[in-house]
This record gives C-alpha cells, sequence and structure tokens, in this order.
C-alpha cells in the first residue's frame, strides 16, 4: 500500500495514549480522574481508546496482508515475526532487569513464578503479570499489564485466516465479515452482560466482543477498499459530529463500533503534512506499547513520582524503548517475511 497515509503517526499516538492513561493507576491514582473520562461522562478513557485505535488499524491491515499471503504459512510467519522478536527481547530483558528490584521473601532463584514467567507470557494464552516479590509495595502490582491484549490480538489474526479458504470469492469474504460484523454489534448491544464474563482460552468475553468488533469492522472495511472512498473530508465531518453527538447525550457506547472505525481509517488516509512523513523514524508503537509499562513501574519503584511526572518521564522513555526495539529488532526480524525458511534448503538433504 502507498505508504503516503497517517497510519505510522495513529498507531504511535494510540500508544503514547495508553502510557498517559496508564500513569494514573500506576501512581495511585485512577483513571476516572483524567480529564477525558470527565468530559465524556465517563465514556471515553485513554487507553481504550488507544486500544480500539490499534485494532481497528491492525483488522484493516491485517486483512490487506492476508490477501496478500501466497499462503497461511506466508501470513502466520509475518505475524509471528511482527509480535514474537520484540516480544521475546522485552520479556527477556524483564527477567535480566529483575533481580534489581526483586523483594521477595524467597531467594530470587528459588521462586519458581522467575521461571515461568517468559515461557507462560511467551505463549500469549498463559498470561503471567506478576512475580511474586517484584513491584509488590507499588500502587500497582504487575510487571507488564500491557501484554494482556496480545493473546486477543493473536486470536483474531487465527479468526481471520479462516478467510484464505475463501480467497477466489471476494463477494463471499465481504459477505461473511458483513455477518460477523452485525452480529458482533447486536451481542455488544443487547447481550454483553450474558457473555462479559464467560471465557474461553483464558479469554475475557467482555474483550472479546469488544475488540473483536473493532478488528472486525477494520478487515471488512478493507474488504469494501475503503481507501479508495470519495469526499473523505465530508464523510470525517459528518462521523465526527455522531461521534459528538453520542457523547453528548450518552449513546457513544452504542455506535462506537461503527462511528469510531470509519473516523480513524479517514484520518489514516488523509496525507497531512509532517505527520505522513513520521513513518520515516521508524515504527515504534509497538515498542513503546510492550515496554511502557515495566519502564513505568520501575520508575515508581526507585522515584515514587507523581502522576504527572510519571507520564511526563514515562513517554519520554517509552519512546526511546520504542525507537531501539523498532530498529534493533522489529525492523531487523521483518526482513525475512518474504524469505524462504530456509536459504538452502534443498542442501539439507543433497546427502
Amino acid at each position: 500500500m502507498n505508504k503516503n497515509n497517517n497510519f505510522d503517526f495513529l498507531r504511535f499516538l494510540f500508544a503514547i495514549f495508553v502510557v498517559i492513561s496508564h500513569s494514573y493507576p500506576l501512581s495511585g491514582g485512577h483513571e476516572s480522574t483524567q480529564w477525558i473520562y470527565q468530559t465524556t461522562n465517563g465514556q471515553v478513557v485513554l487507553a481504550r481508546l488507544g486500544l480500539d485505535g490499534f485494532f481497528i488499524i491492525s483488522g484493516f491491515f491485517i486483512f490487506q496482508s492476508l490477501k496478500r499471503s501466497k499462503s497461511l504459512f506466508s501470513y502466520y510467519k509475518k505475524r509471528f515475526l511482527r509480535l514474537f522478536p520484540a516480544l521475546f527481547v522485552v520479556l527477556l530483558l524483564t527477567i535480566i532487569l529483575a533481580p534489581f528490584v526483586y523483594e521477595g521473601e524467597l531467594p530470587f532463584f528459588k521462586n519458581h513464578q522467575v521461571y515461568t514467567y517468559l515461557p507462560n507470557n511467551l505463549s500469549l494464552y498463559g498470561f503471567q503479570p506478576t512475580i511474586k516479590g517484584i513491584f509488590d509495595n507499588n500502587p500497582y502490582h504487575s510487571i507488564n499489564g500491557s501484554l494482556w491484549t496480545i493473546r486477543y490480538e493473536f486470536s483474531l489474526y487465527i479468526v481471520l485466516s479462516c478467510l484464505y479458504f475463501f480467497r477466489k470469492s471476494i463477494l463471499v469474504k465481504k459477505n461473511l465479515l458483513l455477518f460477523c460484523f452485525i452480529l458482533l454489534v447486536v451481542m455488544n448491544n443487547f447481550f454483553m452482560d450474558r457473555f462479559a464474563g464467560s471465557k474461553i482460552f483464558g479469554l475475557n468475553g467482555y474483550e472479546t466482543l469488544d475488540l473483536g468488533t473493532f478488528f472486525v469492522c477494520g478487515s471488512l472495511l478493507a474488504s469494501f477498499e475503503f481507501e479508495k472512498i470519495n469526499k473523505k473530508r465530508i464523510m470525517l465531518l459528518v462521523t465526527f459530529l455522531i461521534i459528538v453527538t453520542s457523547i453528548y447525550l450518552n449513546f457513544y457506547a452504542n455506535v462506537k463500533h461503527i462511528i469510531l472505525p470509519i473516523i480513524i481509517l479517514l484520518i489514516g488516509f488523509m496525507p497531512l503534512p509532517v505527520f505522513s512523513d513520521f513513518g520515516k523514524i521508524g515504527d515504534m508503537s509497538y515498542g513503546i506499547y510492550i515496554y511502557s509499562f515495566p519502564v513505568q513501574q520501575t520508575l515508581m519503584y526507585f522515584y515514587k513520582l507523581s502522576v504527572f511526572q510519571l507520564m511526563f518521564w514515562s513517554v519520554l522513555v517509552s519512546i526511546v524503548f520504542g525507537y531501539l526495539s523498532w530498529h534493533l529488532i522489529e525492523k531487523k526480524a521483518l526482513k525475512y517475511k518474504n524469505k524462504p525458511l530456509f536459504k538452502n534448503w534443498k542442501l539439507l538433504f543433497s546427502h
């Protein structure tokens, strides 16, 4: 796809939203004290807005990735390279640095949770947010609470991959996505109470429905080639007025899964000076997201910062980690997405 868009900046912005929002509970406050929460009568929280944006954009571009993939193996290989190398590094670094903040009763290397932390979190579905003795006395007890969303993201990759079997019929894919989207919107609006507390494979019903609907909507709009739509500015104005009205009249939750994806994708596909070139710095969003939580917890452990102090310093430090993660890990890993698994695989069987 043409890189003349604002999506790198939007992803960066959504990652910063998450860091800012987490600064409240991690410093001992509450997200309800955010100005956006108070202004919207509790309907919008920055962290949720950031997550919603991530899943919308992901749904759009992962559908296109599946469409371009020559096989399911190729599709999953690209998804693996995007998520797991950087995730492995942040988990490994966390374990290496953990002894410096460890205050457990057991000796560090006799604590069983130390050895399960990396494999559990790398498996995604065995999410382990804590190790007893690390950050126990911080206002919020977790090492990297942000990682919970990755298993939802990967699960949606798996579900979307089923469309590969209908790759020869775009009409079938459109109809399947449309049916799923309508079903999810209905479930969100009328049956959320029934499914919210349920769990399957460790996935919470509320999060699966909420984030899944945003992802599916992004994929649905991609199947209709939303990027080619005309009169984007007029549509943006109309949808923006709808979203503002919904917040003012307290029915944002009923329309957000339909209107928010349109707004975000419209903004993304309307190139703006400076913002459309933001990607030249690198896609720092994933790195910022996976490093920011332990960065914030470490800052709180050593310095006991106020909410705004934590916000300022953690944003700066997380951007540095995001930049390094992209250029040292993620970008290098993605170079292998179109290369054979074994470059000279025939040589392995030639003797």
